[in-house]
């Protein structure tokens, strides 16, 4: 599990995932006090605006966080009505003495059908699969895209606390038409993500319904103080054959596609062909997760750029110049001292 929950927390997201988030703070939050929480998130407001930025999980993280304690509101602007400060602790008391994982969903949509206004989340027990899904309540409801993917993310995490270990999901489903950035969707949800839905939902097999919660109270202070950290981002990554190369890369980024066709039981031929219907290469993954490890080597530590780019199989720091400047459109100097300045 370590190697997952490594992989995981080595991810990156790009800004359009969370666009519709950073909207709804500048609407919320007067500009020193964004300014404060992005800061104090490690992240640098210049870089907002620059083509193929993203956020590591520790920014996105850190942003929840001093978002939510700054504004007052849990749900930092993304729905109508705030959600104030204190909510998700009732939330966990309602759900924590459940007598089983179907119940704690149908305390979780009422306990939120109290606090939205512009949607109600609605539970099904379809026989084979359980279905948590956001309906509007007028066809006036306005549709935020991280809203509806914090929600179901926050219902993924919750469920997975309670049984003591994250669970596969059937699959997610979103209520608009797939965006440029689709792909992101799998670093945070261990299951198939479909678009165009009648309903943004999220679906579990139907057996989990049926299984006890495993937590105490006096674990979930600790749920509440680390939130999003253990969740924001899935480690689960037999859903998406893009995350299976990547985590046997992270383990060992010198392996060749022949060595991880190997470990995923197929040729090199098949793997290439499989990747090709997906859009997707074996190189292109590579190259994802090195400019994501090399982002976070640059955000978090004081590693010399020599030592990085030899550690991402860079020939010399020039070419890994110029791919760091190709991905994210600065070099890697830039990017770090950008992040000193937040120090």
């Amino acid at each position: 599990m370590e190697s997952r929950q490594g992989a995981a927390v080595a991810a990156t997201v790009s800004l359009e995932l969370v666009q519709d988030w950073l909207d709804s703070l500048q609407r919320l939050c007067p500009e020193p006090l964004l300014d404060d929480c992005l800061k104090q998130a490690g992240i640098v407001k210049a870089f907002l605006g620059r083509p193929g930025a993203r956020l590591t999980h520790d920014q996105c993280v850190g942003l929840y966080q001093r978002s939510a304690a700054a504004t007052g509101d849990e749900m930092m602007g993304l729905w109508s009505r705030p959600v104030r400060t204190g909510a998700l602790k009732y939330i966990m008391r309602a759900v924590l003495d459940a007598p089983s994982i179907q119940v704690a969903l149908y305390r979780f949509t009422q306990f939120w059908n109290l606090l939205l206004d512009d949607y109600r989340l609605q539970l099904s027990d379809a026989g084979t699969r359980l279905c948590l899904a956001l309906v509007a309540r007028s066809p006036a409801a306005g549709l935020n895209r991280f809203g509806h993917a914090l929600m179901l993310k926050l219902t993924h995490g919750i469920v997975s606390w309670l049984v003591g270990r994250e669970v596969p999901v059937q699959q997610v489903g979103f209520a608009f038409a797939p965006p440029a950035f689709a792909a992101d969707y799998a670093v945070l949800f261990p299951a198939p993500v479909v678009f165009d839905s009648a309903h943004s939902q999220i679906v579990f097999a139907a057996e989990l319904g049926k299984v006890r919660p495993v937590r105490s109270r006096t674990e979930v202070r600790a749920f509440l103080v680390r939130a999003p950290r253990d969740w924001i981002f899935t480690a689960y990554h037999e859903h998406a054959l893009r995350l299976k190369v990547r985590e046997l890369l992270y383990m060992e980024l010198g392996r060749s596609l022949e060595d991880v066709a190997a470990r995923l039981h197929m040729s090199s031929r098949t793997l290439i062909r499989k990747l090709r219907q997906e859009g997707l290469s074996f190189q292109g993954i590579k190259d994802d997760l090195r400019r994501d490890l090399a982002i976070l080597q640059l955000a978090r530590g004081e590693v010399a750029l020599g030592e990085i780019a030899y550690a991402l199989g860079f020939s010399s720091v020039a070419v890994f110049h110029r791919a760091f400047r190709h991905w994210t459109g600065m070099t890697p100097g830039a990017y770090r001292a950008a992040q000193r300045q937040l120090a």
